[in-house]
């Protein structure tokens, strides 16, 4: 299914809105002091133009602290007035939305666990119906593009055009030195299918340790994504919720100072020329690639018309376990990753299973027949 969204580019949802969009704040409201200095910090900087706060907090388990809840949104209006910074609220229900948006909310977000629930997403999208605010919408829990793009589809219907999704990370199966896992290319895949689509990245929740968020965080801006949306908190080490990945707004002006803000083009002619150059060279890699691919697989059926013919079986273990170590070994020597060649075999080794397979499955249909 093929679908297109509508959607106004950041620098026309507010005046003089810089790009790349620049969000920060804690990860929930805690007290009205906490609030207005992690604002006044983070706006001394200069270069943030919103405050996000969770003030309604979708915790895993009851009793954990939930966020201060509706009184923090007058907290947001002092904010506004003495430094000037937008706002920006997570919401989960329609009357949260209807609550923020009395209040003077400038931004609302969807987070992860919302995503995931179609049947939460309209109700939050027919509660927008008629209202002008941008929407950030992140990714869902798991993996799954489709969803992610539902719940964008879901709101630009509702009339909502400026709408971003932000990219989060996903939750691991298995341990990472990460609290989720990045999986770049989905974030890379939506923007292929949506070009006009604003992507942000949200370096707190994929890192989950603040050590590692400007390397986040420089990642994201490599991609060329929008922009961020980073956790920050007065004294982070008393933070309520989520103290291992938020960082103090003096260590969010250092990292923002580090960082290498790169154009996504140039107007260099010698630049361009070079690149092109090199796109050709690697156009031309990937047509041999392709090709040698072709001829792997067409080995890959004689192999299988053989197994056919003396009654073996598709998988081999010993020899996919060989496969793996002298290709692994081979990757090594020319510089390459372990987990890249890795993931490479997986992929042509199942298409090889898969064809063989179904040589083995046509006798099979033959001999019923």
């Amino acid at each position: 299914m093929t679908t297109t969204l509508n959607i106004l580019p950041l620098s026309d949802w507010f005046p003089g809105l810089n790009q790349p969009l620049l969000i920060a704040g804690p990860c929930s409201a805690e007290c009205e002091e906490q609030v207005v200095e992690t604002a006044h910090g983070i706006a001394k900087i200069g270069k943030i133009q919103i405050l996000r706060l969770g003030i309604w907090k979708p915790r895993s388990r009851p009793g954990t602290f939930e966020g201060a809840g509706d009184e923090a949104l007058q907290w947001l209006k002092r904010v506004k007035t003495e430094t000037g910074l937008l706002t920006a609220v997570e919401v989960a229900t329609a009357v949260h939305v209807e609550k923020a948006v009395a209040a003077g909310i400038d931004v609302l977000w969807v987070g992860a666990r919302t995503t995931s629930n179609p049947f939460s997403v309209e109700q939050i999208a027919q509660a927008l119906l008629g209202i002008n605010i941008p929407v950030l919408v992140k990714n869902p829990v798991n993996p799954d593009l489709e969803l992610w793009i539902g719940a964008l589809e879901r709101f630009n219907r509702a009339g909502i055009v400026k709408l971003a999704a932000v990219h989060r990370g996903f939750y691991p199966y298995e341990r990472s030195r990460l609290r989720n896992i990045p999986k770049w290319e989905l974030a890379i895949d939506l923007k292929s299918k949506f070009p006009n689509l604003p992507i942000i990245c949200d370096p707190s929740h994929i890192a989950g340790n603040a050590s590692l968020v400007p390397e986040i965080a420089q990642k994201a801006l490599n991609l060329s994504m929008d922009g961020l949306m980073i956790e920050v908190h007065r004294n982070p080490f008393l933070a309520f919720s989520d103290a291992k990945q938020q960082i103090s707004p003096l260590q969010l002006e250092i990292m923002l100072n580090e960082l290498v803000f790169r154009s996504t083009s140039s107007q260099n002619v010698e630049f361009i020329d070079k690149l092109e150059q090199l796109r050709d060279k690697i156009d031309s890699i990937d047509q041999q690639m392709i090709e040698l691919l072709a001829q792997r697989m067409r080995i890959v059926e004689e192999i299988g018309e053989y197994k056919k013919n003396n009654n073996v079986s598709v998988f081999q273990l010993r020899r996919w376990e060989n496969i793996l170590k002298s290709r692994i070994d081979c990757g090594k020597r020319l510089g390459l990753d372990d987990e890249y060649i890795k993931d490479l075999l997986q992929l042509v080794h199942k298409e090889s299973i898969r064809k063989q397979a179904d040589i083995l499955n046509r006798k099979d249909k033959l001999s019923a027949e």
